[in-house]
């Protein structure tokens, strides 16, 4: 995972042109969290869209009782889920490419 993403140009209208202008994206990751999540969950209202992220400590297989320890919530307005969502699904398109298609449901090594 690189440290930074590379800043890019955004176009944005100029003000009476009608051209629009780029500037730059700059990321600011001094609060920065990394964390790994085999599990996610989605919950959501007309306003938000709730991202759940943990993990799945259920190690054996035909275990009984399955816990999920959740450790981030992420909240979005619908908005910015679809732009994720249409992210996520060009990440994946571009994976499958290079990789060869992933399986829905994940097999003993997933």
């Amino acid at each position: 995972m690189p440290d930074q993403p590379p800043s890019r140009p955004a176009a944005a209208p100029a003000a009476g042109s009608g051209q629009p202008q780029q500037r730059a994206i700059k990321w600011d990751d001094s609060n920065l969290k990394s964390s790994y999540a085999n599990f996610c969950n989605v919950a959501s209202t007309r306003e938000e869209v709730v991202l759940l992220f943990g993990m799945n400590q259920a190690w054996r297989a035909g275990q009984a009782d399955v816990t999920v320890q959740l450790t981030d919530r992420v909240i979005l307005s619908p908005f910015a889920a679809k732009r994720l969502a249409a992210l996520l699904d060009h990440v994946v398109k571009q994976h499958e490419t290079r990789f060869g298609a992933l399986p829905t449901e994940p097999g003993p090594t997933g």
